[in-house]
C-alpha cells in the first residue's frame, strides 16, 4: 500500500460522539468519504476513546468539544447552535457550521399545519371519531376560520419569512417582531412582543433561543394574546415559560397551542395530554426524507471544503 494512501483516512477523520438522525439514515454517505470515528460504538469509555484520538481529531459532528485539543471544526445537523458552547468555540478558534436554510420550508409547512390543526380542531376531531364519540353525539365544537386572522410572527428570519408568506397567501393579516425592522418586507413591524400579542389572534415562534429570548412568552404575553389566542412554537421550547403556559391553558386563559418543541425534551407537560386545544409534535417539524438527504449533503460539503482548505459553506457567525 502506498504510504500516502495509508495516511489519507487519518487526515480526514470525523468524530461522532452520538449519531444524529441524519447520520443514522445516511451514514454510508459519510463513510464513503471520511474515516468516521464512532465513539458510541467503541468498547472504551468515552473519555478513554477521546484521549486515544485527541491529538488527531480536528472535526466533530454535531457537538462535543471537551478533551479535543486539536479540534478545528464542529459540523452540526441543526440550524440553531444553542446546543454548542459557542463561547468556548470562540475562545479556542473552533469554527462551527450549521445547515443554513435547508430545513426552513419544512419547518414553515409544519408551523402552518400546527396552526390550522389547532384552529380547525383537526387532531381533536380525529380523536372524536377514533374514540367512537361520533356514534353517540353529533355535536362537535366549532373550529375557527384561518383567513382574516391576525398572526404575529416572532422572528422574521429564514423560517419566519416563509411562514409569513404562506399565511398571507391564506388570507391572514401578518405582522412580526424581530431584532430589527426588515426593510424589504411589507409586513407590519412591532418593536416588542407584548404589543404584538395584544394585536394578534395567534403567535408563531420562529426565533433563536438566546439569553434575551428565554421565556419571552411569559404570563403577560399569554394574557395579552387572550382567551382565544393561539401559540405555535417551532423554534425552541425554552422561548415559552412552560409552567405559565400549562396554567393558562388549564384555566382557560389561552385558546390553544401547537408545540413542536418543549422546555425539557423529550418530556412534554402531561397536564396537557387530554386537552383538545393542544397539538404536539416530537420536535420533528424539520424531519422529512428530502430535508435529511439535503442536510447530509450540506454537512458533507462542509467537510470536503474543510479538508480541502477552502472556505466553509455555512459558517456560523461566532459573535456570542
Amino acid at each position: 500500500m502506498d504510504p500516502q494512501d495509508h495516511q489519507q483516512p487519518e487526515l480526514r477523520q470525523v468524530l461522532v460522539l452520538q449519531p444524529p438522525f441524519v447520520f443514522n439514515i445516511h451514514e454510508h454517505l459519510f463513510a464513503d468519504r471520511f474515516h468516521v470515528l464512532k465513539a458510541y460504538d467503541s468498547p472504551l469509555p468515552t473519555r478513554d476513546f477521546l484521549q486515544a484520538n485527541a491529538q488527531s481529531v480536528k472535526v466533530v459532528l454535531c457537538s462535543g468539544i471537551r478533551d479535543l485539543p486539536a479540534l478545528k471544526l464542529v459540523v452540526t445537523d441543526a440550524t440553531g447552535v444553542n446546543h454548542i458552547d459557542m463561547a468556548e468555540c470562540v475562545r479556542r478558534g473552533i469554527k462551527v457550521t450549521n445547515v443554513g436554510d435547508v430545513y426552513s420550508d419544512d419547518v414553515a409547512d409544519a408551523a402552518v399545519g400546527l396552526l390550522i390543526d389547532v384552529m380547525r380542531r383537526i387532531t381533536s376531531g380525529e380523536r372524536f371519531v377514533r374514540d367512537g364519540c361520533w356514534t353517540t353525539s353529533r355535536e362537535y365544537p366549532l373550529g375557527a376560520k384561518l383567513g382574516g386572522k391576525r398572526v404575529g410572527i416572532v422572528g422574521l428570519g429564514n423560517i419566519g419569512s416563509r411562514v409569513a408568506t404562506r399565511l398571507e397567501a391564506m388570507g391572514c393579516i401578518v405582522s412580526y417582531t424581530s431584532r430589527r425592522k426588515k426593510q424589504s418586507t411589507p409586513f407590519t413591524f412591532y418593536p416588542n412582543i407584548l404589543q404584538l400579542a395584544f394585536d394578534s389572534d395567534a403567535l408563531v415562534l420562529c426565533c433563536a433561543l438566546t439569553n434575551n429570548t428565554r421565556h419571552m412568552i411569559d404570563n403577560k404575553v399569554m394574557k395579552a394574546l387572550g382567551k382565544k389566542g393561539i401559540i405555535v412554537n417551532v423554534a425552541r421550547g425554552a422561548l415559552v415559560d412552560e409552567v405559565e403556559l400549562v396554567k393558562c391553558l388549564l384555566e382557560g386563559e389561552l385558546g390553544g397551542v401547537g408545540l413542536d418543541v418543549f422546555e425539557n425534551e423529550p418530556n412534554a407537560p402531561r397536564e396537557l395530554f387530554e386537552l383538545d386545544n393542544v397539538v404536539f409534535l416530537p420536535h420533528a417539524a424539520a424531519f422529512t426524507n428530502e430535508s435529511f438527504y439535503d442536510v447530509a449533503q450540506v454537512m458533507i460539503a462542509n467537510l470536503e471544503v474543510f479538508f480541502g482548505n477552502k472556505p466553509l459553506l455555512t459558517l456560523v457567525n461566532n459573535k456570542f
